[in-house]
C-alpha cells in the first residue's frame, strides 16, 4: 500500500494535560505519516476541552495535523471514540484508525511499526502494541476470547483448575515476538479501515469495558485476525480516567458490559452460564482464601453484586441495550486519486 493515511483518536475524560502530553508524543510519532490526530474531549465539564484547544494554539501544533473537538455527552469509551472516527472521515477516507489512550504515550517507532505491519499482513484487521508502565513493567494487554471455562477458571485461582483449563485461561502469557491472539486491550491498537466498513465500529452499548473484546470477536467471526506487535512499545500509565485503581466495589457499567457481551455474541443460556461458572469459580477462591490464609483480591461484595445483576437484569434488556454499532461506507477517497482503502 503506497502511502498509507491514519486518523489517530484521542479521547479525554477529565485529564487535560495527560492528554496533551499524549498528543505530543502521538504527533512526534506521526512524523512522516500521511494522517491527522483528532482529540475528543468527552464532554468532561471540567474546561479540559478549552485547556487543550489554547494549549495546541499555543505550542504551535499544525491545525491540519491536530485538533480538538467535543463529543457533546460521554456516551462512553466506544461512544467517544466513534465520534471521532465520524469526524475525520467526513473530510476523507483514512486506511487506518489509532486509538491511543489519554494516558497512553507512543515509544519511538511504534506508531510506525504497527502501520508497517497493517500493511505487510493484509488479513490482519487489528494490530496492539506491547504496553509497559512508567517503571518498564508489561501490562497483560493479549488475551483470548472469554468463556464459561474461562470465567471458572478466572475466578477460581486455583493453581489444578488452572492447568486443567489451561487452553481457556483469558490472560495471555506476555508474548515475546509478534503473534496473533484473540483480543486487545484498547490503549493502542489500530484497526483497518475496511473492519469498520464490514463489522462496524464500537458497540455503544458498552459504556465502558468490553468493547474492544466485541470489536475483535466481530472482526474475527468476519474473517480478520489480530495480531499482538511485540516491536511496537507504548508507555501506559492505566485507569487514570476511570479510577479503577482505587475502586472498593465494582460499577454497575462494569456488570452491564460483562453481562451484555455475553448476551449479544452467545445468547442468554450461554451468559447465564458463564455467570454460575464464575460464581462456581469465585466460591472456589473464597474457600481457599478461608483454609490457606490467602489475600482478598476482588472488590467489596463482588459476587454478591455479580448475582444480583445477573438476577435483576437476566429477563429484561439493559439499560441502553441498542445494539448500536456505527459503520462507515469507505467511498472512494479523492485525497488518494479515487483509490479505495
Amino acid at each position: 500500500m503506497k502511502n498509507p493515511s491514519l486518523l489517530t483518536i484521542i479521547l479525554n475524560y477529565k485529564t487535560p494535560e495527560m492528554t496533551l502530553q499524549s498528543a505530543e508524543a502521538a504527533l512526534r510519532e506521526m512524523k512522516g505519516i500521511d494522517g491527522q490526530i483528532v482529540v475528543v474531549d468527552n464532554d468532561s465539564g471540567d474546561g479540559s476541552f478549552e485547556t487543550i484547544r489554547a494549549e495546541i494554539i499555543r505550542r504551535g501544533w499544525p491545525a491540519d495535523r491536530i485538533e480538538v473537538i467535543r463529543s457533546g455527552e460521554n456516551g462512553g469509551f466506544g461512544a467517544g471514540n466513534n465520534f471521532g472516527i465520524r469526524h475525520g472521515f467526513a473530510t476523507r477516507i483514512f486506511d487506518f484508525v489509532y486509538i491511543l489512550n489519554s494516558d497512553a504515550f507512543p515509544d519511538p517507532g511504534s506508531i510506525r511499526t504497527l502501520l508497517d505491519h497493517m500493511c505487510h499482513t493484509p488479513e490482519t484487521g487489528l494490530a496492539g502494541s506491547y504496553i509497559h508502565g512508567p517503571d518498564g513493567d508489561p501490562h497483560l494487554t493479549a488475551f483470548r476470547f472469554p468463556s464459561i471455562w474461562g470465567e471458572l477458571e478466572g475466578a477460581a485461582r486455583v493453581g489444578a483448575v488452572s492447568k486443567m483449563l489451561e487452553k481457556h485461561i483469558v490472560p495471555l502469557p506476555i508474548p515475546s515476538v509478534t503473534t496473533r491472539v484473540d483480543w486487545l486491550a484498547g490503549a493502542s491498537m489500530m484497526i483497518r479501515s475496511k473492519v469498520l466498513e464490514q463489522v462496524g465500529a464500537f458497540d455503544e452499548t458498552f459504556f465502558l469495558y468490553f468493547e474492544e473484546t466485541d470489536l475483535c470477536l466481530r472482526a474475527a467471526r468476519a474473517g480478520w485476525c489480530t495480531d499482538y506487535v511485540r516491536a511496537s512499545e507504548v508507555t501506559h500509565i492505566g485507569s487514570v480516567s476511570t479510577g479503577m485503581k482505587t475502586w472498593t466495589r465494582m460499577p454497575r457499567y462494569w456488570f452491564d458490559s460483562r453481562l451484555y457481551y455475553f448476551r449479544r455474541n452467545h445468547g442468554g443460556l450461554y451468559a447465564g452460564a458463564a455467570t454460575l461458572a464464575h460464581v462456581v469459580g469465585g466460591l472456589i477462591w473464597r474457600l481457599r482464601r478461608l483454609i490457606g490464609g490467602k489475600p482478598r483480591r476482588d472488590p467489596d461484595w463482588f459476587l454478591w453484586d455479580l448475582i444480583v445483576h445477573y438476577c435483576k437484569f437476566s429477563l429484561k434488556h439493559l439499560p441502553r441495550e441498542r445494539n448500536q454499532i456505527p459503520t462507515f461506507a469507505l467511498l472512494p477517497d479523492p485525497a488518494r486519486g479515487g483509490e479505495m482503502p
